[in-house]
């Protein structure tokens, strides 16, 4: 069927033939939660590691990077399975399937007494992420007809940037209410996380009653599990998809990372004010919402270019804000000064637009069968990225500087803005710009 035979809309966005308007609302209300509901272990685990555990400040940034770099070599092992599957067995599934396992993640992360639980719980919440951050990815490429793609990706930035807001400032200020209200603070950090638990199983009963079921093919039409596997990778032989996987290297899970050491900053630098834990954890999530509210805001702005010129040079463009956006903290001594706000607006500008330009180029170049196979390649280069740059980032952040893990990201992106270029000048698309 064409892609301009009868279709829905929501708004300007043209859905693609056989997605509904239910589809597509529910998708628009699970993607607002699906970043968030994933970036709020961040929050917790700084609240954890101060409040219920005591765990020196020198040992934090180790600490929390190696909790990431766990995380990653769950997902870096299992996207690609996880991508096979959704090709198998449905998006709707895998993706219900992840945030119940969120869910017990936020159960189980406040009644560690070590930090060695938080390991073994931080494993389960990995599986969360490989089939939530996969399956958004992959529906994200499947609901729109090409013409709207750019407009799909930069909504869904949006109101992932909204959910991170919401969640984070709203849910995320919850231990300092408790508190207030006479819980101390291990049962307020207890009582926060339960209802974040709560919130992410509401959403999977969302998932399972409102995304399309199945798989975008017909069953005659896959290919067999073998070749579904390996044709991740396989299709990199297109330079275009292999420089979206490199750009997947920092652009997947961005906001986890970020997430990561912007508020363990802020919380360290808010500690050292003399704040206590609760008040401290507020501040440094305060910066981290700040980034996502920039993200909010450009996020639209930048949807249409991506639409208009090519997408590999929407990526040159994009991997040049970020590189701005990750190495001007290199001047910022105080986080929580006046003047940073600039600074992590300019953070949040670069975070979003790699994520969109990424986004964009590999749902575009994908080829339909195996679209679930290649956005698990896509997101195991992304894990891959993670994985070195936290495990570098956590150990620079307390020996060196806790602005150490945003310079190499900014490095990451001015090799990749290079490589864009040399993408664009040897390999040209074929057909219609964008579109």
């Amino acid at each position: 069927m064409s892609e301009h035979a009868k279709t829905h809309r929501i708004g300007p966005i043209h859905l693609a033939p056989e997605i509904s308007l239910r589809h597509g609302w529910t998708f628009m209300v699970v993607a607002f939660f699906s970043i968030g509901l994933m970036v709020f272990v961040s929050i917790g685990q700084t609240y954890i590691l101060n409040e219920h555990l005591g765990i020196p400040e020198s040992s934090q940034g180790r600490i929390s990077g190696n909790l990431v770099f766990l995380t990653e070599i769950v997902t870096l092992l299992l996207f690609l399975p996880a991508g096979v599957l959704m090709d198998r067995l449905g998006r709707r599934t895998v993706y219900g399937v992840g945030f119940l396992l969120l869910a017990l993640t936020y159960v189980l992360y406040p009644l560690a007494t070590s930090v060695e639980m938080l390991y073994g719980f931080r494993v389960i919440y990995a599986l969360g992420v490989v089939a939530v951050a996969g399956a958004l990815s992959t529906v994200l490429a499947d609901y729109p007809a090409e013409r709207s793609r750019g407009k799909l990706v930069a909504l869904v930035g949006v109101l992932s940037g909204l959910g991170v807001v919401i969640v984070g400032q709203g849910l995320g200020a919850l231990p300092k209410v408790f508190t207030n209200a006479g819980f101390d603070g291990v049962e307020a950090g207890r009582l926060t996380h339960f209802i974040i638990a709560g919130l992410s199983v509401a959403v999977a009963a969302l998932v399972f009653w409102g995304l399309k079921p199945g798989v975008p093919v017909r069953h005659d039409e896959r290919p067999n599990l073998r070749t579904l596997f390996a044709s991740g990778f396989a299709q990199a032989r297109n330079p275009r998809i292999l420089l979206a996987y490199a750009s997947a290297f920092i652009a997947r899970g961005d906001q986890s990372v970020n997430a990561t050491f912007i508020i363990l900053w802020g919380t360290l630098a808010g500690k050292a004010a003399g704040m206590e834990t609760p008040e401290a954890v507020l501040a440094g999530t305060v910066i981290f919402i700040i980034t996502q509210l920039s993200a909010l805001v450009w996020a639209p702005l930048l949807g249409p270019l991506l639409d208009r010129i090519d997408r590999v040079s929407a990526m040159a463009v994009c991997m040049g804000l970020a590189a701005l956006g990750n190495l001007a903290p290199l001047l910022l001594d105080d986080p929580l000064a006046r003047i940073g706000i600039l600074f992590f607006i300019l953070l949040g500008i670069g975070q979003i637009s790699v994520f969109l330009a990424g986004q964009s180029l590999i749902g575009q170049e994908a080829p339909t069968a195996q679209r679930g196979s290649v956005l698990g390649a896509f997101n195991v280069t992304g894990a891959i990225g993670i994985l070195l740059i936290t495990l570098v980032g956590g150990y620079l952040f307390d020996q060196v500087d806790p602005r150490a893990p945003f310079a190499v990201v900014g490095a990451i992106n001015l090799l990749l803005l290079f490589a864009s270029l040399y993408v664009r000048w040897r390999h040209p698309q074929v057909g219609a710009v964008g579109r």
